[in-house]
């Protein structure tokens, strides 16, 4: 990123000002994000009974809906699995509906495994412009402070790794993935690009997804025309078709020596990239740096929520901005 090559002079560097155009909108779009009626509609009311089950077994209570809705409102207001059950325990009686509330251990136990409601299909019909980025997530277990006061040892890892990809067209969150930390990021790429339906034609992404089994994979899926920004490193060197068959990388390589990379960033867009550093700060900011959930499974569920909560909050408005200084 550009402010890692101006570290040593990065106080003479002016700082840009900009101006939200639609505050109105937005503003609404801010306070519409605590509404009740945002989160619960009366379609997930009316189908929040299970249908009954043809086959042999125990006859669920509730559908999947109402368990995707009761978590989607704990993640929301940030509150634990009993503190849940007693908010929609309050909703219900404030709305007046007969409908009986899944206590704390039912909401663990569904959420394993969950199988949520198709996504509506989005309204852009422009081809996406891929960003992929990683963070990691901490979840339960002995933490940085008793690492830190006491000198003890952890017993396990404590953080998953969340893979997220952004439409820059659209600004949603069209896939993501959460691993364990072992996971790389090439490696989740695959499974990423299996939830992209349509075509896309940008894709920008770090250089962690340097390499060429990267570029012969987003070519196979969306085509040879795709452009791929991503920053060689340092020591990076030419391949030895690159006089005659120059690759992307190839050129890449020889523009950066050419023009240095400043000019590199600004020449492809790279910098755009910023925006998916962006979106991890929103997810830690609005859901949160931390998993609740004790298991996988349901730390997988909770953040397929978290990616909808946030897909969500896009869709009530979000602030548009011109540069001032």
């Amino acid at each position: 990123m550009p402010y890692k090559f101006n570290a040593d002079r990065r106080d003479k560097i002016p700082k840009q000002r900009h101006r939200v155009t639609n505050w109105a909108e937005y503003n609404e779009g801010l306070r519409r994000r605590g509404d009740l009626t945002v989160w619960i509609s009366e379609d997930a009311l009316s189908l929040w009974s299970a249908p009954r089950r043809t086959t042999r077994g125990g006859q669920p209570h509730y559908s999947d809906l109402a368990i995707e809705m009761c978590l989607t409102l704990g993640l929301v207001f940030k509150q634990p699995l009993r503190q849940t059950q007693g908010l929609m325990r309050s909703i219900a009686q404030l709305l007046g509906v007969a409908i009986a509330v899944p206590d704390f251990s039912t909401l663990s136990r569904r959420g394993n495994g969950l199988t949520l409601r198709p996504k509506p299909k989005s309204k852009c019909d422009k081809p996406v412009q891929l960003v992929v980025d990683s963070t990691g997530l901490k979840i339960f277990g002995e933490g940085d402070w008793l690492e830190e006061k006491h000198k003890t040892r952890r017993k396990r890892r404590s953080w998953r790794k969340l893979h997220l990809g952004l439409d820059l067209v659209s600004g949603e969150i069209v896939c993501s993935d959460l691993t364990k930390d072992d996971v790389g990021d090439p490696t989740a790429l695959p499974g990423l690009l299996d939830q992209i339906d349509g075509p896309a034609d940008r894709f920008l992404a770090d250089g962690a997804y340097d390499g060429k089994p990267t570029s012969d994979l987003l070519t196979a899926r969306f085509g040879s025309l795709i452009e791929l920004t991503i920053p060689p490193p340092k020591n990076a060197l030419l391949s030895l078709n690159a006089a005659k068959d120059p690759t992307v990388r190839d050129r890449h390589i020889a523009d950066v020596a050419a023009r240095g990379r400043m000019a590199w960033q600004k020449a492809t867009g790279y910098n755009q990239r910023s925006r998916g550093e962006t979106l991890m700060g929103r997810w830690k900011v609005v859901i949160g740096p931390k998993l609740k959930a004790r298991t996988f499974e349901n730390q997988k569920t909770e953040a397929k929520i978290g990616v909808r909560v946030l897909n969500r909050m896009t869709g009530l408005g979000h602030p548009s901005f011109e540069r001032t200084a």
